[in-house]
């Protein structure tokens, strides 16, 4: 059996509820077709079009939009153990949503109105949002060029972004510029018009079919009802946005351990040294996947203990309590802080150490098992990990709040 045949349910959790393990049954079956393909995108570099069609024909970006609303009603928990699953059959496509989802979630959380209203139509109607935060010159939010001009009864958006995930697949972009008196603005530009310019020009050895690339606005045109201040984003939205970055890469963690099972039980031979002639009896090999196994193990419990610390912030967002919000909103940045460490050093020890319990031919690019490694380190890069375990320690010990200014407007970092 080659890594690409090995059985999904290797790796499975069993769901935490019967509406989870309903989600599961009707998305799973697309994420193992959306698996088949993988290593073959991966090796021609393959843009996922059809793929991403699929699930936007499923109505996956309906996951978390209520029932009442036309959608599944999922918490966040299960809506990130869904990513989760996803990013284990193609980390790619899993990425791909998390600026959507970001965007419903905000819009879940806004004042009832009739941009709202339009905006939910358009979830059902299956139009797809992409990302567009970055700025292509180094600069920070502080220091962001793209501007967002009032003209009569419309608005008009100049400036250059990177990192504009999902762009490719994307019906409509998700901008932030300064407006005329230096607000962040946020707005939403049609990607289908002249003044949008598109580039696939991402230079990573990772994430390399998410349209990461780059795009430039010329006097782009957004409406009414698409444009607001970036301020009236939801408090929880940059913990949103690294908690989808951590199910993208519990994803990868489960990947890696399937496909080192798959790959041990298909080696003929052993090395002189082994304990067993045959490689899957070797005690030692063994013991290599059952590390990795640990790494899976904390990786999707850090996930469920990250994503349910956001399920309380929505309740307490959602029942106008700001108090009890902000404080779970420090709580949940002390969580999702947590689990970035644990996952981030889970999954980078197992796509590594994997290749320990596989002989040299795991490193052909047929089977591609250098993906897991690289897309797990391009993620983790995304935002600054580096800083983490001391935020939480001056929070630990001094009372500081791990809460930053960034992580307060919304993103917690973007690819820097």
């Amino acid at each position: 059996m080659t890594a690409v045949d090995a059985p999904l349910s290797l790796t499975y959790l069993r769901p935490a509820t019967a509406r989870e393990e309903v989600l599961v049954e009707r998305f799973q079956p697309i994420f193992d077709r959306i698996a088949a393909g993988n290593v073959e995108r991966e090796r021609n570099r393959t843009f996922p079009f059809e793929q991403v069609q699929w699930l936007k024909d499923a109505d996956f970006a309906l996951v978390r939009v209520p029932e009442g609303l036309g959608g599944f009603g999922a918490s966040l928990e299960q809506t990130f153990y869904l990513l989760a699953l996803l990013a284990e059959a193609d980390a790619n496509v899993a990425h791909v949503w998390r600026n959507h989802l970001a965007f419903v979630e905000d819009r879940l959380n806004a004042r009832p109105s009739e941009a709202n209203e339009r905006w939910f139509q358009r979830f059902r109607d299956r139009e797809f949002v992409g990302g567009g935060w970055t700025e292509a010159n180094n600069g920070t939010y502080a220091t962001i060029k793209t501007v967002v001009t009032r003209e009569d009864d419309h608005y008009k958006i100049t400036g250059a972004k990177f990192y504009a995930t999902g762009s490719l697949y994307a019906d409509w972009l998700d901008v932030i510029g300064k407006g005329e008196d230096g607000s962040l603005i946020t707005t939403l530009v049609n990607r289908h018009q002249p003044g949008v310019e598109l580039t696939d020009d991402w230079p990573g050895f990772g994430q390399r079919t998410t349209a990461s690339g780059s795009a430039i606005y010329k006097d782009a045109i957004a409406h009414e009802g698409d444009v607001f201040p970036a301020s009236e984003r939801v408090v929880y939205q940059g913990h949103f946005y690294q908690t989808a970055l951590l199910a993208v890469l519990t994803g990868i963690t489960r990947a890696v351990q399937r496909d080192g099972i798959a790959a041990l039980k298909s080696r003929g031979r052993n090395y002189p040294q082994g304990l067993d002639p045959v490689p899957a009896l070797d005690p030692q090999l063994l013991q290599v996947i059952g590390e990795v196994s640990v790494r899976v193990f904390s990786a999707e419990a850090a996930l469920r203990r990250a994503a349910s610390s956001l399920d309380l912030i929505a309740a307490a967002h959602a029942a106008g309590d700001v108090a009890l919000r902000d404080q779970r909103a420090t709580a949940g940045e002390v969580a999702v802080s947590q689990a970035q460490l644990s996952i981030i050093d889970g999954v980078l020890y197992a796509a590594t150490h994997v290749f320990n319990a596989l002989g040299a031919s795991a490193t052909s690019e047929d089977t591609a098992l250098d993906r897991h490694w690289r897309n797990a380190r391009t993620l983790a890069s995304h935002n600054p990990v580096a800083y983490k375990a001391r935020i939480l320690g001056d929070y630990l010990v001094n009372d500081k709040s791990p809460v930053s200014s960034i992580a307060r407007l919304g993103r917690g970092g973007q690819g820097n």
